[in-house]
Protein backbone atom coordinates (compact mmCIF):
# COMPACT_ATOMS: atom_id res chain seq x y z
CA UNK A 1 0.00 0.00 0.00
CA UNK A 2 1.13 3.43 -0.90
CA UNK A 3 2.26 6.22 1.29
CA UNK A 4 0.31 9.66 0.35
CA UNK A 5 2.26 11.24 2.75
CA UNK A 6 5.61 10.31 1.05
CA UNK A 7 6.93 9.25 4.43
CA UNK A 8 8.08 5.46 4.85
CA UNK A 9 6.53 3.58 6.95
CA UNK A 10 7.07 3.78 10.88
CA UNK A 11 8.49 0.38 11.29
CA UNK A 12 11.06 0.78 8.37
CA UNK A 13 13.29 2.80 11.21
CA UNK A 14 13.33 -0.30 13.33
CA UNK A 15 14.97 -3.17 11.33
CA UNK A 16 18.63 -2.39 10.00
CA UNK A 17 19.85 -1.00 13.46
CA UNK A 18 18.08 -3.79 15.87
CA UNK A 19 19.46 -5.96 13.34
CA UNK A 20 23.05 -4.72 13.50
CA UNK A 21 22.74 -5.14 17.21
CA UNK A 22 21.81 -9.22 16.87
CA UNK A 23 24.63 -9.63 14.48
CA UNK A 24 26.90 -8.55 16.43
CA UNK A 25 25.40 -10.52 19.52
CA UNK A 26 26.10 -13.58 17.71
CA UNK A 27 29.19 -12.93 16.32
CA UNK A 28 30.94 -11.92 19.75
CA UNK A 29 29.13 -15.14 21.60
CA UNK A 30 31.06 -17.39 18.30
CA UNK A 31 34.05 -15.41 18.93
CA UNK A 32 34.15 -15.66 22.84
CA UNK A 33 36.74 -12.65 22.43
CA UNK A 34 37.28 -9.46 24.41
CA UNK A 35 38.05 -7.90 21.56
CA UNK A 36 34.56 -8.02 20.59
CA UNK A 37 32.51 -8.02 23.68
CA UNK A 38 28.89 -8.52 23.71
CA UNK A 39 26.03 -6.13 23.53
CA UNK A 40 25.31 -6.59 27.23
CA UNK A 41 28.89 -6.67 28.06
CA UNK A 42 28.75 -3.15 26.81
CA UNK A 43 25.84 -1.94 28.29
CA UNK A 44 26.95 -3.55 31.95
CA UNK A 45 30.12 -1.87 31.51
CA UNK A 46 28.23 1.74 30.94
CA UNK A 47 25.99 1.12 33.24
CA UNK A 48 28.97 0.26 35.96
CA UNK A 49 30.59 3.62 34.60
CA UNK A 50 27.25 5.59 34.94
CA UNK A 51 27.05 4.46 38.55
CA UNK A 52 30.38 5.40 39.35
CA UNK A 53 29.87 8.89 38.77
CA UNK A 54 32.82 8.24 35.88
CA UNK A 55 30.72 8.76 32.84
CA UNK A 56 28.63 11.71 33.71
CA UNK A 57 31.78 13.48 34.77
CA UNK A 58 33.68 12.93 31.60
CA UNK A 59 30.49 13.89 29.55
CA UNK A 60 29.99 17.07 30.74
CA UNK A 61 33.55 17.63 30.71
CA UNK A 62 33.17 16.98 26.17
CA UNK A 63 29.76 18.69 26.28
CA UNK A 64 31.16 21.86 28.34
CA UNK A 65 34.24 21.62 25.27
CA UNK A 66 31.76 21.42 22.90
CA UNK A 67 29.60 24.20 23.87
CA UNK A 68 31.95 26.96 23.96
CA UNK A 69 33.88 26.33 21.14
CA UNK A 70 30.33 25.88 18.70
CA UNK A 71 29.23 28.77 20.19
CA UNK A 72 32.48 30.71 19.25
CA UNK A 73 32.59 29.36 16.04
CA UNK A 74 29.27 30.17 15.24
CA UNK A 75 29.58 33.61 16.12
CA UNK A 76 33.05 34.50 14.57
CA UNK A 77 32.28 32.30 11.54
CA UNK A 78 28.86 34.35 11.22
CA UNK A 79 30.31 37.86 11.40
CA UNK A 80 33.08 36.54 8.94
CA UNK A 81 30.39 34.95 6.08
CA UNK A 82 27.89 37.91 6.63
CA UNK A 83 30.99 40.59 5.67
CA UNK A 84 32.50 38.58 2.80
CA UNK A 85 29.05 37.96 1.30
CA UNK A 86 27.98 41.65 1.52
CA UNK A 87 31.74 43.04 -0.04
CA UNK A 88 33.32 42.09 -2.66
CA UNK A 89 36.63 43.15 -2.25
CA UNK A 90 36.55 42.03 1.68
CA UNK A 91 35.43 38.83 -0.27
CA UNK A 92 38.58 38.99 -2.58
CA UNK A 93 41.13 40.17 -0.18
CA UNK A 94 40.35 37.06 2.56
CA UNK A 95 38.94 34.03 0.24
CA UNK A 96 42.46 32.79 -0.29
CA UNK A 97 42.81 32.20 3.12
CA UNK A 98 39.55 30.98 3.98
CA UNK A 99 40.56 28.07 1.36
CA UNK A 100 43.65 27.53 3.27
CA UNK A 101 42.30 27.01 6.24
CA UNK A 102 39.60 24.80 4.95
CA UNK A 103 41.95 22.46 3.44
CA UNK A 104 44.15 22.69 6.93
CA UNK A 105 43.83 19.38 8.28
CA UNK A 106 42.50 19.66 12.09
CA UNK A 107 45.19 17.47 13.19
CA UNK A 108 47.89 20.16 12.40
CA UNK A 109 45.75 22.67 14.08
CA UNK A 110 45.43 20.83 17.18
CA UNK A 111 49.19 20.00 17.50
CA UNK A 112 50.36 23.55 16.50
CA UNK A 113 47.77 25.22 19.39
CA UNK A 114 49.12 22.56 22.32
CA UNK A 115 52.79 23.38 21.18
CA UNK A 116 52.30 26.77 21.23
CA UNK A 117 50.04 27.66 23.68
CA UNK A 118 50.55 24.25 25.99
CA UNK A 119 48.60 21.49 27.21
CA UNK A 120 45.55 24.39 28.42
CA UNK A 121 42.01 24.10 28.12
CA UNK A 122 42.23 27.58 25.98
CA UNK A 123 44.50 25.57 23.55
CA UNK A 124 42.55 23.02 23.32
CA UNK A 125 39.07 25.50 22.56
CA UNK A 126 41.10 27.70 20.14
CA UNK A 127 41.88 24.22 18.09
CA UNK A 128 38.27 23.78 17.53
CA UNK A 129 36.95 27.04 17.10
CA UNK A 130 39.88 27.30 14.42
CA UNK A 131 39.05 24.18 12.14
CA UNK A 132 35.37 25.41 12.31
CA UNK A 133 35.17 28.88 11.84
CA UNK A 134 35.59 28.66 7.82
CA UNK A 135 32.99 26.04 7.86
CA UNK A 136 30.22 28.63 9.21
CA UNK A 137 31.93 31.35 7.00
CA UNK A 138 31.43 29.69 3.52
CA UNK A 139 27.92 28.75 4.40
CA UNK A 140 26.84 32.20 5.88
CA UNK A 141 29.05 33.84 2.89
CA UNK A 142 26.31 32.33 0.71
CA UNK A 143 23.36 33.09 2.76
CA UNK A 144 24.52 36.79 3.02
CA UNK A 145 25.25 37.08 -1.14
CA UNK A 146 21.59 35.90 -1.93
CA UNK A 147 19.54 38.03 0.56
CA UNK A 148 16.94 39.80 -1.90
CA UNK A 149 18.06 42.99 -2.50
CA UNK A 150 14.03 44.12 -2.91
CA UNK A 151 13.70 43.49 0.79
CA UNK A 152 16.65 45.72 1.34
CA UNK A 153 15.27 48.55 -0.87
CA UNK A 154 11.75 48.01 1.48
CA UNK A 155 13.90 48.70 4.47
CA UNK A 156 15.32 51.84 3.26
CA UNK A 157 12.29 53.10 1.94
CA UNK A 158 10.57 52.62 5.62
CA UNK A 159 13.66 53.64 7.58
CA UNK A 160 14.39 51.24 9.37
CA UNK A 161 17.42 50.92 12.07
CA UNK A 162 20.24 49.28 11.68
CA UNK A 163 19.12 45.85 14.46
CA UNK A 164 15.16 46.73 12.59
CA UNK A 165 17.38 45.53 9.30
CA UNK A 166 19.11 42.76 10.43
CA UNK A 167 16.09 41.06 12.54
CA UNK A 168 13.64 41.76 10.30
CA UNK A 169 15.75 41.51 6.98
CA UNK A 170 18.75 39.69 7.37
CA UNK A 171 17.99 37.11 10.13
CA UNK A 172 15.27 35.32 8.53
CA UNK A 173 16.78 35.18 4.74
CA UNK A 174 20.11 33.80 6.61
CA UNK A 175 18.41 31.07 8.92
CA UNK A 176 18.23 28.35 6.81
CA UNK A 177 22.17 28.58 6.48
CA UNK A 178 22.56 29.28 9.73
CA UNK A 179 20.24 26.00 10.46
CA UNK A 180 22.88 24.01 7.80
CA UNK A 181 26.42 25.40 9.44
CA UNK A 182 24.59 24.92 12.88
CA UNK A 183 23.93 21.04 11.80
CA UNK A 184 27.21 20.69 9.85
CA UNK A 185 29.19 22.72 12.31
CA UNK A 186 28.24 20.33 15.82
CA UNK A 187 28.84 17.47 13.58
CA UNK A 188 32.44 18.92 13.11
CA UNK A 189 33.09 19.75 16.14
CA UNK A 190 32.18 16.62 18.38
CA UNK A 191 34.72 14.60 16.14
CA UNK A 192 37.36 17.25 16.85
CA UNK A 193 36.56 17.70 20.29
CA UNK A 194 37.32 13.78 20.76
CA UNK A 195 41.05 14.15 19.20
CA UNK A 196 41.55 17.39 20.97
CA UNK A 197 41.01 15.10 24.49
CA UNK A 198 42.23 12.41 22.97
CA UNK A 199 45.68 14.33 22.32
CA UNK A 200 46.06 16.32 25.10
CA UNK A 201 43.62 16.81 28.21
CA UNK A 202 42.93 15.01 31.18
CA UNK A 203 39.27 14.51 31.08
CA UNK A 204 36.48 14.17 28.80
CA UNK A 205 34.89 11.01 26.18
CA UNK A 206 38.41 11.39 24.13
CA UNK A 207 40.48 11.18 26.81
CA UNK A 208 38.60 7.94 28.42
CA UNK A 209 38.38 6.64 25.01
CA UNK A 210 42.27 7.04 25.14
CA UNK A 211 42.94 5.11 27.98
CA UNK A 212 40.44 2.46 27.25
CA UNK A 213 42.95 1.56 24.32
CA UNK A 214 46.08 1.44 26.46
CA UNK A 215 44.75 -1.85 27.56
CA UNK A 216 42.15 -2.59 24.81
CA UNK A 217 39.31 -2.79 26.59
CA UNK A 218 37.14 -2.13 23.95
CA UNK A 219 33.96 -2.81 26.11
CA UNK A 220 34.57 0.76 27.68
CA UNK A 221 35.75 2.00 24.07
CA UNK A 222 32.06 1.15 23.30
CA UNK A 223 30.08 2.29 26.28
CA UNK A 224 31.65 5.79 26.14
CA UNK A 225 31.03 5.66 22.17
CA UNK A 226 27.95 4.73 22.35
CA UNK A 227 26.89 7.57 25.32
CA UNK A 228 28.19 10.05 23.48
CA UNK A 229 26.50 8.97 20.62
CA UNK A 230 23.22 9.25 22.40
CA UNK A 231 23.74 12.30 23.62
CA UNK A 232 24.14 13.96 20.48
CA UNK A 233 21.37 12.56 19.09
CA UNK A 234 19.02 13.54 21.61
CA UNK A 235 20.70 17.42 20.50
CA UNK A 236 19.63 16.38 16.82
CA UNK A 237 16.08 15.22 17.84
CA UNK A 238 14.95 18.22 20.28
CA UNK A 239 17.02 20.95 19.46
CA UNK A 240 18.38 20.99 15.26
CA UNK A 241 15.47 18.91 13.81
CA UNK A 242 12.48 21.13 14.98
CA UNK A 243 15.16 24.58 14.53
CA UNK A 244 15.02 23.07 11.00
CA UNK A 245 11.71 22.14 10.16
CA UNK A 246 10.72 26.11 11.69
CA UNK A 247 13.75 27.52 8.92
CA UNK A 248 12.37 25.46 6.07
CA UNK A 249 8.73 26.35 7.27
CA UNK A 250 8.91 29.50 4.61
CA UNK A 251 9.37 26.68 1.71
CA UNK A 252 5.65 25.45 2.42
CA UNK A 253 3.51 28.02 2.02
CA UNK A 254 0.79 25.42 2.26
CA UNK A 255 1.82 24.45 5.87
CA UNK A 256 0.99 28.26 6.88
CA UNK A 257 -2.92 27.53 6.30
CA UNK A 258 -2.93 23.70 7.88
Amino acid sequence: MSNRSGRPPAWSYWVVLPAFVLLWGVAAWLLQSPLLPTPLNVLDTLMLEAASGELWHHLSATLGRVIVAFTLAMFVGTAIGVVMGRSKTTNALFDPLLVLLLNLPALVTIILMYVWFGLVEVAAVMAVVINKVPNVAVTVREGARSLDYRLEEMATVYDFTRWQRFREVWVPQLFPYLMAATRGGLALIWKIVLVVELLGRSDGIGFQLHMAFQVFDVAAILAYSLAFIAVVQLIELAILQPLERRSSRWRQPEAAHA
